[in-house]
């Protein structure tokens, strides 16, 4: 087995090994399979089922006089109100209850089953202050406000506020003024605490934030929606990070922090805080419903005076995860969106996505966009792909040569035989690596959209030819799964097709078909990637089908050009130039290492 046929077989078996290790089961995914288990059989039992803590909490029988006495007395009774607040981009419906978000519609989007998108469900979000007064255990969660007026409405650049006070006494209160402009996914919230501090012990010099929020369900793919959903925050020195997409994961942050967002594959709630998040404690949760993503939390203090009414002024955002919104909002938004880490994400970020959204800006159908920008790459490329064939042609024509010096030198003096293909090589002014290297350099941009397309928030719900969502995989075969996958991705089989008769054309233009060690390893890399892309979104696979279409082409065009003949007789004629013999510094330590581990061998073998 000569030297390329092992690195060929060693590459091979470690894509095998590293698709194996991506596609076995997370731990989470296994605690999933677990809760499901002892769910079905509570139900088998007869056993009710564990109540939501956040929708379904009992309300106990309470005593109204008993309930007055207490601070904030009275704001422990009263039914809840709603308020709306709405804009050209979404519906923000504030509660009485906490003076909290209760739920926000992203307008002009929908959910994968068609029902109204929400960023923030009915029910399922709380957020307010954690405090002490006059001995009580205070949650501004459970407390009534009064709201200070009705729904608004706003649109273009006008903007409106809303109050909402929490009182203890006419000189003591808490207020929240939430504002909402025309043409925004931002919400601001201005919180003033008036003589909350004479209620507080002296030494208090924090207020405790409480965050928590259940995401429910909002793409076909929920496995996908899950793996690419977690907190996302940033510290006061511009570091941006992000809790465990995969698993469970909690962490507490010493760093102060200026914002923190709760990421759902394709959309955002973000609060910014102009003080300081100090002593954040984020937590994130995986949950076996199938309806129910993930569930969040965030706890925080802030700085409280105990000498004088505080002020906080917060910024909440509900919105997508589109890149160029999030971009024009600031604060490094952006990072939320995963776009590859090294050169991955400069590609991304520098080359592809300023190349989409110039196409973006044409109207085009994001099928066609997706075409040309492969266009545009591939012609980026193309002298690379030229140089790289070109080289793999050298190699070709060389071949009958590295024959010969096979059949002088036999097996069993591998040195020697390295040697005199060097020797060969050197002569004839060929790069062994010339046909890799090139490959090599354009590995980066085909990795690069391999973050680029899952994350892409403009082909969410946008259809093409039979795809009804470029955002997630087409199925139109599905069937009970079977080793966890339950369909065929149509767009994935002509993409494995395409790159295995590109396979096929390689091998039989570069005469490694006819090594029965090389013929089929070519094979495998393409039937292995088809199941590991079978459930990636159809505008991935749809560009690599593109890719591998073009790339066929284009060495089928180059093959048409290239003369064997023509370049054998430049190598010949190269192998009678002086400097040919000549050898570099490089190639004649070379030598003499391989002559000193020759001599070891032998040296042991007596």
């Amino acid at each position: 087995m000569d030297r390329n046929t092992l690195i060929g077989l060693v590459l091979i078996f470690g894509i095998l090994a590293g698709s194996f290790y991506l596609m076995k089961p997370t731990e989470q995914e296994l605690k999933q399979e677990q809760r499901l288990q002892d769910s079905l059989k509570r139900v088998r039992e007869g056993l009710p089922p564990i109540a939501d803590t956040l929708s379904t909490n009992s309300q106990p029988t309470i005593d109204t006089a008993e309930i007055s006495n207490k601070p904030f007395g009275n704001a422990r009774l009263g039914d809840e109100q709603i308020v709306t607040l709405e804009n050209e981009l979404i519906i923000a419906k504030i509660s009485s209850k906490g003076g909290q978000v209760r739920s926000v519609q992203l307008k002009n989007e929908t959910n994968y089953d068609g029902k109204p998108l929400m960023v923030i469900d009915e029910g399922q979000n709380q957020f307010g202050f954690v405090f002490k007064a006059n001995g009580e255990n205070i949650n501004t969660s459970d407390l009534n406000f009064t709201p200070q007026s009705g729904d608004i409405s706003v649109t273009g650049e006008s903007a409106q506020s809303i109050g909402f006070r929490l009182n203890y006494s006419e000189t003591q209160y808490l207020e929240y003024t939430y504002t909402i402009k025309g043409n925004d996914y931002n919400v601001a919230l201005d919180v003033k605490a008036v003589g909350i501090q004479n209620l507080m012990d002296v030494k208090t010099s924090s207020i405790g934030l409480n965050w928590e929020t259940t995401l429910l369900r909002k793409e076909r793919n929920a496995k996908s929606e899950r793996e690419r959903s977690t907190i996302f925050y940033k510290d006061l020195a511009g570091n941006v990070d992000n809790l465990s997409e995969t698993s469970d994961d909690k962490e507490q942050i010493e760093d102060k922090l200026s914002w923190v967002a709760f990421k759902q594959h394709f959309f955002s709630a973000a609060v910014t805080s102009s003080q300081p998040l100090n002593n954040s404690a984020l937590s994130v949760a995986f949950d076996s419903d199938d309806g129910i993503i993930k569930h969040y939390k965030a706890v925080a203090d802030l700085d409280f005076s105990a000498q004088k009414d505080n002020h906080y002024t917060f910024n909440f955002f509900f919105g997508p995860n589109q890149y160029k919104v999030l971009k024009a909002h600031g604060d490094d938004f952006e990072k939320i969106v995963k776009m590859g880490w090294g050169p991955m994400g400069w590609i991304n970020k520098f080359i592809t996505v300023p190349i989409f959204d110039v196409l973006d800006g044409l109207h085009l159908g994001y099928g066609i966009i997706i075409l040309i920008l492969t266009l545009i790459l591939k012609g980026v490329l193309f002298p690379l792909t030229y140089k790289s064939y070109k080289s793999m042609a050298k190699m070709r024509v060389l071949k009958p040569q590295i024959d010969e010096i096979k059949e002088k030198v036999g097996d069993d003096n591998p040195m020697l035989l390295q040697q005199e293909t060097m020797k060969l090589y050197k002569q004839a002014g060929v790069n062994p690596l010339g046909g890799c290297l090139p490959l090599l350099l354009q590995m980066p941009f085909t990795l690069a959209f391999f973050f680029f397309f899952p994350n892409l928030f403009e082909l969410r719900g946008e259809s093409f030819l039979w795809v009804k969502d470029l955002s997630t995989y087409d199925a139109p075969i599905t069937f009970s799964p079977i080793f966890g996958i339950g369909h065929i991705s149509f767009m994935c089989v002509l993409m494995t097709l395409t790159t295995l008769l590109t396979t096929w054309y390689n091998n039989a233009t570069s005469g490694a078909a006819a090594n029965n060690q090389m013929k089929y390893i070519g094979y495998f890399m393409p039937l292995i990637f088809f199941f590991v892309l079978n459930s990636f979104p159809a505008g991935l696979n749809y560009y690599y089908f593109l890719s591998a279409v073009l790339t066929f082409l284009t060495q089928f065009i180059i093959r048409q050009f290239i003369d064997d003949d023509k370049i054998l007789a430049k190598i010949e004629e190269h192998k009678k130039n002086p400097k040919a013999a000549k050898k570099s510094s490089f190639q004649q330590k070379m030598e003499e290492m391989m002559r000193q581990q020759q001599a070891q061998q032998q040296n042991k073998k007596k």
